[in-house]
């Protein structure tokens, strides 16, 4: 029970304090409203754009140079035409590489330790 009178409490508190913001904001908004006239602000000189250049006239069809006929271009290898051989390379010397010692012994690598094997079970027969 108390606490249902607290929560009324504090909603009629939070409508009180509603009702007296939006009588000051109103308020506010009719002062503003009854100022006198205030002045004109001038306006600003328009700025002048420069001219802009002309645009060039393009060439037309009558005045381009004539384009070059088919048959001056080049003409391309066919599949059955034989290619050309590849250049030959210098051969490159090879790399002699000395004798291993035959009195040291290589070393020895350590074996791996046994692991453990997971036990399986087998499934049971059909019989």
């Amino acid at each position: 029970m108390a606490a249902s009178s607290n929560c009324s409490i504090a909603l009629l508190l939070i409508i009180a304090l509603l009702s007296l913001s939006s009588i000051s904001t109103s308020h506010a908004a009719r002062s503003l409203l009854q100022l006198p006239n205030l002045p004109t602000i001038p306006s600003l000189p328009q700025p002048t754009m420069p001219q802009l250049p002309n645009i060039p006239n393009l060439p037309t069809a009558s005045t381009l140079p004539p384009l070059p006929s088919v048959t001056s271009l080049p003409t391309l290898p066919t599949a059955n035409s034989p290619l050309p051989s590849l250049p030959t390379f210098p051969s490159v010397p090879k790399m002699t590489l000395p004798p291993m010692p035959a009195n040291i012994p290589l070393p020895n690598m350590p074996s791996l330790p046994n692991l453990p094997t997971i036990p399986t079970l087998s499934p049971p027969s059909s019989n």
